[in-house]
């Protein structure tokens, strides 16, 4: 029986009103780092989707590499957070926080007292901006700087921060959290062997690369439980100055393998084509459900079509939708009507104020004359 995607439906441990989700996408609207009303009223108009994911949330001071991102690491965030997840649960939508740490793609203007950001390693990403000041003090585009390799001590720090920020998400009325594993950001450069040179237990094997991801995962786990903890990966992607290396299908089958054995709420893997960057290999998707058996999400170039022809073969579980989302916040009402999408505007996806954030309209059907 074929399944159809815009019904309700219980998922692992995620009870949803249809198999589509909102993919999280860094809007950059909040000069203080705390969410606010606008926020709310963005998620709530996308409120269609069954899960919607935020944008990546800073899981510190030290973690962000984006001006006017927000934050789950004080009171006040927390707080601000509260606002969003009411609206959208007066939907009846579920909303997972994607817990952020960029590592070396950030540059000292993001930092707190201007300090190098850090990494696994030293090693600096080329061809690879943050959006800080640069030493004019003008906003925009920067290089990223060269990191400072975190020690062994201030790695088990990151991890706490990331089950702190968990169990503050959790506070601010979120459903779970999705760990930011993807797009070159920090866990990814752990995995990556050019980037990650270590001669200590997170460096080496893929055994080694891996732990940090999964003390995380760990950590956030023994905070909040299993089914409020989901990850974001992208394997074969190359954001962030990560060069492909040989193991890159073995890594990710132990990881899926380690992952299976914590029953977490789910893999979220994004195809990076949709990004400029590599696209998953043919064959990818279906060798990683055969490693996997909890809930999978796919996001990048998604349409209906794929959707459903992906989730019917029980390949994956979940359909994600990030761009056509900021254009288009009844996106689920116009994929079930096979209505025409607006195309989005990528000079408004940053910056402050609600244009291109708030007001975009819904699909208006044609009158008959």
């Amino acid at each position: 029986m074929k399944i159809d995607i815009f019904k309700p439906v219980q998922i692992g441990s995620l009870q949803l009103k249809n198999r589509i989700s909102m993919a999280p996408m860094t809007r950059a609207r909040n000069e203080d780092g705390i969410p606010n009303e606008n926020n709310a009223v963005y998620y709530e108009q996308r409120s269609g989707a069954g899960l919607i994911i935020t944008e990546g949330t800073a899981i510190s001071e030290t973690a962000k590499g984006v001006l006017y991102i927000p934050g789950l690491y004080t009171e006040q965030q927390i707080e601000g957070w509260k606002k969003v997840t009411k609206a959208v649960h007066e939907k009846e939508s579920k909303i997972f926080s994607q817990l952020w740490h960029v590592g070396r793609v950030s540059h000292t203007s993001n930092q707190p007292n201007g300090v190098a950001p850090v990494g696994p390693s030293d090693i600096q990403a080329q061809n690879t901006s943050a959006w800080g000041y640069n030493e004019n003090g003008v906003e925009g585009f920067v290089p990223a700087s060269k990191p400072k390799a975190l020690s062994v001590n201030e790695i088990k720090n990151v991890v706490t921060d990331f089950a702190n920020a968990a169990k503050n998400a959790i506070k601010a009325g979120f459903d779970g959290v999705e760990i930011h594993g993807a797009n070159g950001y920090l866990i990814e450069q752990f995995l990556n062997p050019f980037v990650n040179n270590r001669t200590d237990e997170y460096g080496g094997s893929i055994e080694n690369r891996s732990r940090f991801l999964l003390e995380i995962i760990d950590a956030s786990v023994d905070t909040v439980t299993n089914e409020k903890v989901g990850i974001r990966l992208t394997p074969y992607g190359g954001l962030g100055d990560l060069p492909h290396y040989d193991e890159i299908e073995a890594t990710y089958q132990y990881l899926a393998v380690e992952l299976n054995k914590r029953n977490i709420a789910y893999i979220h893997i994004m195809d990076q084509q949709s990004k400029g960057s590599h696209a998953l290999p043919d064959g990818f998707i279906e060798r990683f459900r055969s490693w996997y058996d909890g809930v999978i999400i796919l996001a990048g170039s998604m349409d209906r079509e794929k959707s459903e022809q992906l989730i019917n073969a029980g390949t994956i579980d979940i359909a994600g939708f990030g761009e056509p989302f900021i254009s288009n916040p009844d996106l689920v009402e116009r994929l079930q009507n096979n209505w025409e999408l607006t195309q989005p505007i990528r000079d408004l996806h940053y910056g402050l104020g609600n244009h291109g954030y708030t007001d975009w309209e819904v699909y208006k059907q044609p009158v008959e004359i």
